[in-house]
């Protein structure tokens, strides 16, 4: 069997728990085949995972960059083109009948698939005609009769450019565009033709999957391993953009999840907080099933004896998602109960990251403790890492199920970590669970434990039993297994039947 599995951002040309995750996939299946799909910057990244002899293919999908060739519409295709962005368009922008709104929009999506699919779709979004769309809709809503809500020229005059309901002007209409240029760029690539499209987020990556069920009748499976569509809130609100292009932008991020949801022959999250948040925006529960993040126990052995000095460990990426900065205030306060403690902090900084490492290295610093916090990068073996504290922390603002939190357990340490996604699901009564972004709660729970050897102990026995029992690579690569071959067999059953939408490929094909 064939699956296409469909990456943004992460597997394999970055380091991190969803292509760690996607890696033990492929290496756990070697008897299916895998062709990665890779949503990716430029084109031009590197790959830094050793692909598995079982990886026939990976196609990448550049979302920014130059396209070459024309930025106009070929007069034939003119009408196609504006009939189906404004109806895009109507959809984003309706906020009165939201089934109507979501149905238009999945008729505007496959529109434009089928456009790019004869047409240049990215000619036709860089043309001026799109703009004109959005300026006439963005018009409907702010009345030129109204003189101080209308578009206009510039944002000069406008004094605050993120307040919901300010005017949008033309330069925010040419921003507003290219987002979803860049957005749209999936549909134009070839189609892939594999027995199931397993997207690794929600998002820009179902495009592919979308345009598979489409033109074939694919099963498309979707994981998340963090709610796609609220870490796009996360990040739009610290986007430069004016309020109507950001307001246009989650509008498409919101309509583009919800089908999904309702598309997806499987939804299967990393957690069941994920799984919550899905039904919330649309999915089926019946149609979600949840399957936790595992870790190999040959490779997260026991940590062994604990540092004589009392060390908090921390191990990810350099990331604002991570919220480093209150793992640092934290530790300025258990300095001050603990004097001789440190603080280790384990992974290195993704590229655009550099300012914000920087950033924490300079609150480190200002608090007078950039002497005992030690960012160490990436480290050759991550269970070193977990091993140079007493206490493991996680200081994120948002997380699936995370990898180096099971990790920890997996390796005897007792943990402090951040409620937010699947921790507390991960964590149970194993160890210590506080609110996020609460330097002090945190702080708290940090000196607890390192004052309390015995409870670290008692914790870390616990977590490494529970880990073992729920969180291992083989449970969720059986899972997986069996969720491929069944959704092959049922689609062919359909498709035998004539109940699914276009045809499977034959056995001659896939051999």
């Amino acid at each position: 069997m064939e699956i296409a599995l469909v990456t943004e951002g992460t597997y394999p040309h970055s380091f991190g728990g969803v292509s760690v995750w996607a890696d033990q996939l492929v290496q756990g299946l070697p008897q299916h085949d895998f062709r990665i799909v890779a949503l990716v910057s430029t084109g031009r990244e590197p790959v830094v995972w050793e692909l598995p002899k079982n990886v026939c293919a990976l196609d990448l999908v550049p979302l920014w960059g130059h396209q070459a060739g024309a930025d106009r519409i070929p007069r034939r295709s003119r009408s196609w083109f504006r009939s189906l962005f404004k109806q895009l368009l109507d959809s984003l922008l309706d906020t009165t009948d939201e089934q109507a709104a979501q149905r238009s929009f999945e008729e505007a999506l496959q529109g434009l698939f089928h456009y790019a699919q004869l047409e240049d779709l990215g000619a036709a979004m860089r043309s001026e005609e799109p703009v004109k769309l959005l300026c006439t809709a963005w018009q409907r809503l702010w009345p030129a009769q109204d003189s101080k809500r209308h578009i206009v020229s510039d944002s000069s005059h406008v004094d605050d450019p993120t307040v919901p309901g300010e005017p949008p002007t033309v330069r925010d209409a040419l921003a507003a565009v290219e987002l979803l240029e860049h957005a749209l760029r999936p549909l134009s690539k070839p189609v892939v033709h594999s027995d199931v499209v397993h997207c690794v987020t929600n998002g820009l990556a179902v495009l592919v999957g979308l345009a598979a069920k489409w033109s074939f009748g694919t099963p498309l499976i979707v994981t998340e391993h963090g709610i796609y569509l609220r870490e796009r809130y996360l990040e739009m609100k610290r986007s430069p953009y004016r309020w109507p292009v950001k307001a246009l932008n989650m509008a498409f991020s919101r309509r583009l999840c919800s089908l999904a949801y309702r598309a997806a022959d499987l939804v299967a999250p990393g957690n069941q907080y994920n799984a919550r948040w899905e039904t919330r925006l649309g999915a089926d529960p019946k149609n979600i099933q949840t399957v936790y993040n595992g870790v190999d126990p040959a490779a997260f052995p026991l940590a062994g004896a604990e540092p004589e000095t009392p060390t908090l460990s921390w191990a990810g990426r350099i990331d604002p998602i991570k919220d480093l900065e209150t793992l640092i205030r934290a530790f300025g306060m258990v300095r001050q109960e603990i004097p001789g403690a440190k603080l280790r902090i384990f992974g290195g900084t993704p590229k655009g990251g550099q300012a914000y490492a920087q950033k924490c290295k300079d609150l480190a610093a200002d608090l007078g403790i950039a002497d005992v916090v030690a960012f160490e990068g990436r480290v050759d073996e991550i269970r070193d890492a977990y091993a140079a504290g007493n206490v493991v922390v996680l200081s994120s603002i948002s997380e699936g199920f995370p990898y180096t939190l099971i990790e920890a357990m997996t390796s005897g340490r007792a943990t402090v970590s951040t409620d937010v996604g699947g921790v507390s699901e991960a964590v149970a009564d194993t160890g210590l669970v506080v609110p996020p972004k609460d330097p002090k709660s945190m702080a708290q729970a940090c000196v607890s434990l390192l004052n309390d050897p015995e409870q670290r102990a008692v914790f870390g026995e616990a977590a490494r039993k529970r880990a073992l029992e729920l969180f291992t690579v083989d449970k969720a690569i059986g899972t997986f297994h069996d969720i491929y071959t069944g959704l092959r067999e049922r689609a062919d059953t359909e498709v035998a039947k004539g109940t699914r939408i276009g045809r499977r490929r034959s056995e001659a094909e896939i051999a």
